[in-house]
């Protein structure tokens, strides 16, 4: 018999505090305290409840919680002395039904694990879907986690512990996140589309108009006619638009300018290199599912809703970062068509494989009249750990961070390693090391900007040669324009003085620019309305990550909404991931919006 929440609200503290019995292991103090904030308005609400006791609980407790759990596949596992709940979710995983060479190689984690950080290694088996990760995966989290420092380790245990409670929580009230588990299981079939050379080391990366990402297009294409969307295409430049038209208008008919407007969703499937499966899709995703359950119900909303899988955000392949929104934007910039990529195909060679017109006419005309629409809202992974860190589902975008990039080369003399003197090189590596312990200074002491060489390579390089050429990127952002435009010009200063310090030559392409993206006020305050109603904490905060709302930004209203994820909210990593739960409350408070954007548009 499955518990409800009106029962837990309405029972006696002792009855309450039986119905939570087995949350988390040997420690009822934790749902005790929590149920002195009843009655809970919803399930989240409750779970975020005890998340709060244990984050305001001493360091001892937090420690004795962790010890209170069992190592996996260890003695109490073999012994059966597992509380039933353990021995269910190490069944799911496999764990009792390990080999003996399987068996030993776990008890040396543990064993390790224990002697580095003085505690069991905890591990939410269930995993993000709450169908159990694999062995593998298990050992390689253990493997993974071993390199960790002990505060953040410790963290990370109690986090693996509100995801065990979580679970068991759902299992006690017979809640299933259906909608949560099927976006989730949309993130994973998509995946199995890869460029070659990454698919055959199972890595992800969809790079603009590749095979991967064509057979993408085709699969989101197929999912929204599935989901009921009225019209589907793929657009001049990939993108992919589903568009779910609005209810017939009453009588009288509107006056001239008044005609039906639309909600302007979605963002880009193409990943970076070896990156992960939710950056962008999931801001797909969701609205897809929000639409599939109006088709369901035979439910029209008073604006259609145009959900867009842009083409292209990341400029992987292309230096044409945004191409997709921009092209809905205006902003497509012509001299794209004649760029090569890595193996010298142009852009226009591209679209025209694809089948795309590869025409300035035919992308001109995507441009989108701003008039014609309520603005843009996009879902979006945090890429970041503060959702993470602060245990919380769902965060409200206050801004998107201002950003600049540039394509550089420093140009030294090669020379031989053994025979020049320290004195005499012109090292074009040491000048970009230089610079990037500069730029890190240089960005902390703002203490919320950021600088970045996230590509650095020696062409031709050999290990007993000078250097000769460097080719690096950099990227730098910051909260405003004004910050972002002093952050720019102290590092490209300093990165001049280095050069011509040293005697090196330089090149600089800026390759993107993207102003700060202030949410638009009343968007923002919807999503607020919506997370509020879900009963889980409201938090702003502000995305260091562009995104394609920073295009859309430029001709409507836009606002984001943030979902939290695993692993301390990595992203353009595989290890990027959130669970079911959350996407299943992030569909949810995308659904609320809606409902709150019917209601206006009746009243």
């Amino acid at each position: 018999m499955t518990t409800t929440l009106q029962q837990l609200n309405s029972a006696t503290p002792a009855e309450a505090l039986r119905l939570l019995d087995g949350l988390y292991e040997h420690s009822p103090w934790i749902a005790e305290q929590a149920l002195g904030q009843r009655p809970f308005a919803s399930l989240a609400a409750l779970k975020h409840a005890m998340v709060t006791v244990l984050a305001n609980a001493t360091v001892d407790a937090q420690l004795a919680l962790i010890r209170a759990h069992p190592e996996l596949a260890g003695k109490a596992m073999e012994s059966q002395s597992l509380t039933a709940e353990s021995t269910n979710e190490q069944q799911k995983a496999g764990l009792t039904n390990c080999t003996s060479e399987e068996l030993a190689h776990i008890q040396q984690l543990n064993a390790q694990y224990i002697a580095k950080f003085g505690f069991p290694f905890i591990l939410a088996v269930r995993g993000p879907r709450g169908t159990g990760l694999s062995k593998r995966e298990i050992i390689a989290t253990v493997e993974r986690r071993l390199g960790n420092p002990v505060d953040f380790e410790r963290a990370e245990c109690l986090r693996n512990i509100h995801r065990i409670a979580e679970i068991r929580l759902n299992d006690k009230f017979g809640f299933t996140p259906a909608v949560g588990n099927e976006v989730w299981d949309w993130h994973e079939d998509l995946a199995r589309h890869s460029d070659p050379e990454f698919a055959e080391r199972g890595e992800l990366t969809v790079t603009y108009l590749t095979d991967a990402h064509r057979a993408c297009a085709a699969d989101l294409v197929a999912r929204m006619k599935e989901c009921g969307f009225d019209e589907v295409s793929i657009d001049a430049v990939g993108n992919v638009v589903g568009v779910y038209e609005a209810s017939p208008h009453p009588s009288p008919l509107p006056q001239a300018g008044e005609g039906v407007k639309a909600l302007l969703t979605g963002s880009h499937f193409d990943t970076v290199r070896n990156g992960g499966k939710y950056d962008g899709r999931l801001g797909i995703f969701v609205p897809m599912a929000c639409v599939k359950q109006l088709h369901a119900a035979g439910k029209r909303l008073p604006f259609a809703v145009e959900v867009v899988g842009f083409a292209e955000e990341e400029g992987q392949r292309y230096k044409a970062t945004f191409l997709g929104s921009g092209a809905l934007t205006g902003h497509f910039n012509p001299a794209w068509l004649d760029q090569q990529d890595a193996d010298g195909v142009t852009m226009r060679a591209a679209m025209q494989h694809a089948g795309l017109p590869a025409t300035l006419e035919a992308i001109g005309t995507l441009k989108r009249d701003p008039s014609k629409y309520l603005g843009f809202v996009e879902v979006h992974i945090e890429q970041g750990p503060v959702l993470n860190e602060m245990d919380l589902p769902l965060g409200v975008v206050t801004s998107i961070n201002a950003s600049v990039r540039y394509q550089c080369e420093a140009i030294g003399m090669a020379s031989h390693a053994g025979t020049t003197p320290m004195n005499r090189r012109r090292d074009a590596a040491s000048a970009v090391a230089e610079l990037a312990l500069y730029a890190e200074q240089r960005a902390s002491a703002d203490g919320d900007s950021v600088a970045t060489i996230g590509m650095l390579q020696v062409p031709g390089g050999s290990i007993n040669v000078v250097p000769g050429r460097c080719r690096f990127s950099l990227d730098l952002r910051a909260p405003g324009n004004a910050q972002r435009d002093a952050l720019e010009r102290d590092v490209l200063a300093q990165l001049r003085a280095i050069c011509e310090r040293r005697g090196i030559g330089l090149t600089l392409e800026e390759t993107m620019r993207a102003a700060a993206a202030p949410s638009e006020p009343a968007w923002q305050a919807r999503w607020e309305k919506a997370v509020n109603a879900l009963g889980v904490p409201l938090h702003c905060m502000p995305s260091g990550a562009g995104h394609d709302a920073m295009k859309l930004h430029e001709v409507m209203p836009q606002a984001m909404l943030f979902v939290r994820g695993l692993n301390s909210g990595i992203s353009h990593n595989p290890l990027e991931s959130t669970t079911s739960d959350d996407i299943d409350l992030c569909v949810n408070a995308f659904s609320h919006l809606l409902d709150q954007l019917a209601s206006e548009h009746k009243n």
